[in-house]
């Protein structure tokens, strides 16, 4: 038998240990092939053991159950004798014969040219990816852009006035019309007009219907339909007109639609802020007086600052570091981080609401195109950190590996113990324990650059 043909499928189809990976003319550092061959009698004795266990499950009419001869099995299963020969020896023999030349895959064997006849060894060639050699060159010499993250006066009054605004109150007014500054406490419905573009639209604008919504007559973030038609009127009435929405409208689903709209006044409220003073500052809990709270707000905004400034500076270090080390990357590694990004794209669009019908309609390919440019450069960025880590003996000590634990047993409200034998029984604690090293390294990039 050659070219491993199985059960009408090639070796490349069928096997869970292939996977084709493309060839190229140029040399290269991450791709390998090797030539193995079982010896005749290993493929023997395998041989025997299948045809003993079909011997004990074969039902073939005039044979009692167990009492098959074996030259009856070998004629009636000889295809699956040998798929199931292949299998048990082919990963098995690639394993130690890749241990032996000290050789570590990183992906699944693509196996061709095999050779199964009775009486003869079993030959294959299997193709692979190994890791290539990595020496982070440079490093040392990165240097972080240190921004300036300090926050003015005027920025904490901001925000603070902000925070004077979200704790308004509103109080009803009777006895006149709606005037600048009234909030109208309103429930509405809004039908889309047709227009000439309608047929094209895809989706086309649905109505609309809303309860006890406040609408500020004469706010800078009131559509001026509003104001305008609104303007005047008393609690009880209703008023109709046409909204046309501009079409850089931020709502994309509004953008250069037109609506009518039916709107009934339920009330009429006046916003009241409370007055920026201590007591203010102890109604938000925590505070004597404002100049805490001033306080408390600085502080967060520096930090916020910060923690960006250092992301940002973190994101452009790891970019130098990959401009000023080129390597070849197995494609493999590529293709698994391609997975990750597209697992956690997929996951946050279900999240927003996506249905999966809509989900499953995706073209995946063009999707798997657009990734991989990042794929690969988080890869390269992946196996430098893991390299000066080693250069540079960053550890991850138990007590690290253990505050995970303790964060995950928290967030999903069990016991650490449970959570601990979850992840170990995953191989879960290995990448918790690459990712921190990873951390580490990257912080240790950051402040060896200023």
């Amino acid at each position: 038998m050659t070219k491993g043909t199985f059960r009408g499928l090639t070796m490349e189809a069928r096997c869970p240990y292939t996977q084709i990976v493309s060839t190229q003319e140029t040399p290269s550092s991450t791709k390998r092939e090797i030539e193995i061959q079982i010896p005749a009698q290993e493929v023997a004795r395998e041989t025997e053991t299948r045809i003993q266990k079909y011997q004990k499950l074969a039902r073939i009419p005039g044979f009692r159950r167990g009492h098959v001869p074996a030259s009856i099995i070998k004629q009636r299963f000889s295809q699956d004798i040998q798929n199931d020969v292949v299998d048990a020896l082919v990963p098995r023999y690639f394993r130690e014969e890749t241990g032996k030349l000290g050789l570590m895959p990183v992906s699944q064997p693509r196996v061709t040219d095999l050779h199964l006849q009775e009486g003869e060894p079993l030959r294959f060639k299997a193709s692979f990816e190994v890791m290539p050699t990595i020496r982070a060159e440079g490093y040392k010499e990165l240097r972080a852009e240190k921004k300036d993250v300090s926050v003015t006066d005027a920025e904490v009054e901001e925000a603070l006035n902000s925070l004077r605004e979200q704790h308004a109150t509103f109080t009803p007014i009777e006895g006149r019309s709606l005037a600048d500054g009234d909030f109208a406490q309103v429930s509405f419905d809004g039908i889309p007009r047709p227009s000439a573009t309608d047929a094209a639209e895809e989706p086309p604008a649905k109505p609309v219907h809303m309860d006890d919504i406040l609408v500020e007559i004469g706010g800078k973030n009131t559509m001026p339909e509003f104001t305008e038609n609104l303007r005047g009127a008393s609690a009880g009435d209703t008023r109709s007109f046409e909204v046309t929405y501009p079409a850089d409208s931020a709502d994309q689903r509004l953008a250069g639609k037109a609506f009518t709209y039916t709107v009934k006044i339920d009330s009429i409220k006046q916003k009241n802020v409370p007055d920026l003073n201590d007591q203010f500052a102890k109604e938000l809990g925590e505070f004597s007086t404002l100049d805490d709270v001033r306080k408390r707000i600085r502080e967060g905004m520096e930090a916020e600052r910060k923690q960006h400034a250092e992301n940002e500076a973190k994101d452009k270090l790891l970019s130098e570091l990959v401009k000023r080390n080129e390597f070849e990357i197995p494609e493999a590694l590529v293709e698994r981080q391609i997975d990750v990004r597209l697992e956690r794209g997929l996951r946050a669009l279900a999240a927003q609401g996506m249905k999966p019908e809509a989900i499953k309609k995706m073209d995946f390919a063009r999707l798997r195109t657009g990734q991989r440019d990042q794929a690969v450069q988080e890869v390269k960025a992946s196996l430098l950190l893991e390299r000066i880590a080693e250069e540079e003996k960053i550890e991850v000590g138990a007590e690290e590996i253990e505050s995970e634990v303790q964060a995950l047993a928290k967030q999903s409200q069990q016991p650490p113990e449970a959570i601990r034998a979850r992840l170990t029984r995953d191989g879960a604690l290995d990448r918790i324990r690459n990712r921190i090293r990873s951390e580490k390294t990257l912080d240790f990039l950051y402040h060896q650059s200023a």
